[in-house]
């Protein structure tokens, strides 16, 4: 590939995209699209006619969720959050979940704005993409209600890709709908005894003419209060382990009005998104329908998993984007010793740290929301599909805790009470490296697709060549520190492929050298975009990137940080 450039470029100015930004003392109320102008300038590079066609729905989103949502995630989190009511008045068991109207509301609205519907509209080509930026938009505000749109999207996709043509017509268009009557879902296959090892599932299923019924416990179940569920469960004589599970899809309500036989026995006292009814789910010969039978149940519930693996993505670049704001507005305002601390090269290394870490981490979430569509389209792009979500799961959600946590050091004792947004968003996301599967479990996917049968590594390899080979020449500091970055990685990989025994010692540090070098490619990608349009604040950002992860420290002789110098800029 041909790395000819025209000789006249325009000026570099950091100004180019936009005049610095004055920031408010408080970040309630801002509109959380408008004010995300990288999440703009990605969008625009990577998907050029996106916001022609979503800017306005986006922007209206964005305002709804700075302001109604963001104030009722507060309030439902200290002060409203979900019960069990165990009994009827009558006596007999009734496990209903009951929950703050406000929430309720704000759930329904996320549906109205279209964050599910939209995905299944034949008529919108972005609609999987608009699902996954408006789930990085409700995370900014409340990732309890991110995680059941996340479950209703996710049972959405296997019903309209998955399950019998019977079970679609039925209870697809209730998930779809955008009238304020959606039906929310969960996914039910965690179990006490099983954890991560979804394959142990002890759930039994027995057939009951043109259904099933259903006997276990469901130990971890978020939306616990939901309409429906798909639920992993063995049939009588099918074998042990994964091979051996159905997909079942379980309602709340039977077809003839009554209440389907499971309740909620208790929900979780958790440590953060308090507002989300959590619970362990009690199955008592329950009504279900047959989504996938073994051995293809598990694989059905991974498909799933793996598209809420992308909006847990998504989820923790939100968090380190509100983790920024929160820190650069505070900052921007408080004074201390005479001055804005701001104005401190300490602080704002952290506030530079803290944008160029939330950058590079949506850049690689969108990588996979970009991946989800294009394998859609053609199967053959799922192994890229798989690798770069396993990727993106990993690394975004313990940036997310990491950027929760700076954003507290930032605003100090303030910070670290509930009266400040910064306790609840550290609480919340510490969930996020645990839902959909915790690290080890992220590093054993790459390792089965980069070094098994499925060729993710070729995939990962061709996408980091092609950004190298295209990068101009103002960017030949990136390219050279990412040659060595990306040869490591071949040389990773042509091991691991020759001793397969090798990747569970491995497998961590495998992520760890995969993602950075995707993330550092990334950035350069969008920084070489951007010096077309003369503008050249991304490659400074992509230098900090590429100097932290790759470079090590810096003497403290060194010479001046250009990215202090265009703090302003930048920030």
């Amino acid at each position: 590939m041909s790395t000819t450039r025209p000789p006249t470029r325009p000026q570099v100015d950091p100004l180019r995209s936009g005049a610095p930004i004055t920031y408010p003392p408080d970040v309630h109320g801002l509109n959380a699209f408008d004010l995300d102008r990288n999440l703009q300038r990605l969008l625009a590079h990577r998907v050029p006619a996106f916001l022609a066609r979503h800017r306005t729905r986006l922007s209206a989103f964005g305002a709804w969720v700075g302001g109604p949502l963001d104030h009722q995630a507060a309030y439902s989190d200290r002060h409203a959050r979900p019960v069990v009511e165990a009994y009827a008045p009558t006596g007999e068991v009734r496990g209903r979940v009951i929950v703050n109207p406000a929430y309720e509301s704000c759930h329904q609205d996320a549906y109205r704005y279209g964050v599910i519907g939209l995905a299944h509209d034949e008529n919108e080509p972005d609609g999987h993409l608009v699902s996954f930026v408006m789930g990085y938009l409700l995370s900014y505000a409340d990732i309890a209600i991110h995680c059941p749109v996340t479950m209703t999207g996710a049972v959405a996709h296997v019903l309209a890709h998955i399950a019998p043509a019977a079970v679609r017509a039925k209870y697809l268009p209730a998930l779809i709908r955008m009238d304020g009557r959606t039906i929310s879902a969960g996914t039910w296959a965690t179990e006490r005894h099983g954890g991560s090892d979804v394959g142990a599932s002890a759930t039994e299923a027995r057939p009951d003419g043109p259904a099933w019924r259903l006997r276990g416990l469901k130990w971890f179940a978020s939306n616990a209060g939901g309409g429906l569920a798909l639920a992993t469960a063995r049939p009588a004589g099918a074998p042990p382990g994964g091979r051996g599970l159905g997909c079942y899809l379980v309602p709340q309500m039977l077809p003839d009005g009554t209440r389907n036989s499971y309740w909620v026995r208790r929900l979780k006292d958790k440590l953060g998104t308090r507002a989300l009814p959590t619970g362990e789910i009690e199955l008592d010969d329950a009504w279900a329908l047959e989504v996938a039978a073994p051995p293809e149940g598990l694989k059905a519930m991974m498909e799933a998993l793996e598209y809420s693996r992308i909006h847990n993505a998504m989820a923790a670049c939100a968090v380190q984007r509100r983790a920024f704001l929160e820190a650069v507005c505070w900052a921007t305002h408080r004074i201390a010793f005479g001055h804005a601390i701001a104005s401190y090269p300490m602080v704002r290394d952290v506030l530079l740290d803290l944008a160029t870490e939330q950058e590079a981490g949506l850049a690689l979430a969108c990588e996979a929301a970009l991946a989800f569509a294009a394998a859609g389209r053609d199967p053959t792009a799922r192994p890229w599909l798989r690798t770069v979500t396993a990727l993106a799961k990993d690394r975004t959600a313990e940036a997310g805790v990491r950027a929760a946590t700076r954003a507290i050091e930032v605003i100090g004792g303030n910070g670290y009470t509930e009266d400040w947004p910064t306790a609840r968003l550290l609480r919340d996301a510490m969930v996020l490296p645990v839902w959909e599967g915790p690290p080890n479990i992220q590093a054993l996917e790459l390792l089965r697709v980069t070094t098994g049968k499925v060729r993710g590594d070729s995939a990962f390899l061709s996408r980091i060549e092609d950004i190298v080979e295209a990068l101009p020449p103002a960017l030949d500091d990136l390219a050279a520190s990412l040659r060595p970055a990306l040869d490591d990685c071949r040389a990773a990989l042509a091991y691991l492929r020759r001793r397969p025994e090798d990747g569970p010692r491995h497998g961590r540090r495998l992520v760890e050298m995969m993602a950075d070098t995707l993330c550092a490619a990334l950035l350069a990608e969008e920084a070489a975009a951007d010096l077309d349009a003369g503008d050249g604040r991304k490659a400074l950002i992509a230098r900090r990137y590429v100097r932290a992860r790759f470079d090590g420290r810096l003497p403290i002789t060194s010479d001046a940080d250009p990215a202090q110098a265009a703090f302003a800029q930048i920030i």
